[in-house]
């Protein structure tokens, strides 16, 4: 099978924050892309960036030789996919679906074997880097799925990231991205503990991080996320609302396989708190703000 050149035919479905970002990036990268989203405005945008508008995921599908998601949620995928007006029913043999968003591996599999009795191939690549690397197109991009059809993709998985990780088979992504969301989750919780901490005992937090980013507690979690918590900057970013759904995806996958997860059902239990509290809305690192209440701590 020929590599996916750029000037190919290319479709993308979901153009939320993330899937807008990397569409307009494979326009920069000169690929022909074509577009669907349920609201029409993102629609219309990508349209003036030099999209065609697809009108459906089937017809999205049709003119396409390859065809990335990025919704949020299992249901979703699977509408967009196998619904009246889904993928499937514009999918030519031979065709890719390259899958970006974050959802049961399990589900995968089965969505990847319904593709495949089409006589066409599933790739799931759920992303990391947020907003900024979407925009930036430097993404990590955990990858599983068939070999051969990962490499005829790589054009286009260097047009939205700078990582690109074959983990295994279909499913594997997903269950890499499980893994990738249970750390950052455990490290968050950690960084706001610290803090709220530090807080209490009357040091500047501020202090406490830039101390700890010069050692070996330094990370991403703490130079970015604990800066938003500081600043107060909370709006999303990544809302606190799919990091639930994110780390329920992760306990469903040690509960399939019997891992042991005691971080995940800490941080499962926490986000549902703080969802509750009506900060779904929120960016994730406004996990800290429970941590201060629950310790005794009020913000100025």
């Amino acid at each position: 099978m020929a590599t996916i050149t750029k000037g190919a035919p290319v479709g993308f479905i979901g153009l939320g924050v993330m899937g807008a970002a990397m569409a307009h990036n494979l326009i920069k990268a000169g690929f022909k892309v074509t577009v669907h989203n349920r609201s029409r405005g993102k629609v219309e945008d990508l349209v003036r960036k030099g999209a065609a508008d697809g009108g459906s995921p089937a017809g999205v599908a049709t003119a396409s030789e390859v065809v990335l998601l990025c919704v949020p949620d299992t249901p979703d995928v699977e509408r967009v996919l196998f619904g009246d007006d889904g993928v499937v029913h514009g999918l030519k043999p031979d065709t890719v679906v390259i899958d970006c968003s974050t959802i049961s591996a399990t589900a995968t599999v089965e969505f990847a074997k319904r593709i495949r009795e089409r006589r066409a191939h599933m790739l799931d690549s759920p992303v990391s880097g947020g907003p900024k690397g979407a925009q930036d197109g430097t993404l990590s991009c955990m990858v599983g799925g068939d070999a051969a059809i990962v490499e005829r993709c790589m054009p286009l998985f260097e047009a939205i990231g700078r990582t690109f990780t074959h983990v295994g088979p279909s499913g594997a992504g997903q269950a890499c991205k499980s893994c990738n969301q249970l750390v950052i989750v455990g490290t968050l919780m950690a960084v706001s503990e610290a803090f709220a901490l530090a807080r209490k005992m009357n040091i500047d937090p501020g202090r406490v991080r830039d101390a700890l980013l010069g050692g070996s507690a330094q990370s991403f979690v703490l130079q970015n996320h604990g800066k938003r918590l500081l600043d107060g900057t909370l709006q999303p970013g990544f809302r606190a609302s799919l990091m639930l759904k994110d780390i329920k995806l992760a306990q469903g996958a040690g509960r399939d396989v019997g891992a042991f997860m005691p971080v995940t059902a800490l941080g499962l239990q926490m986000f549902n708190a703080l969802c509750a509290t009506g900060r779904d809305g929120l960016d994730n690192a406004a996990l800290g703000l429970l941590f201060e209440e629950l310790s005794g701590l009020t913000r100025k």
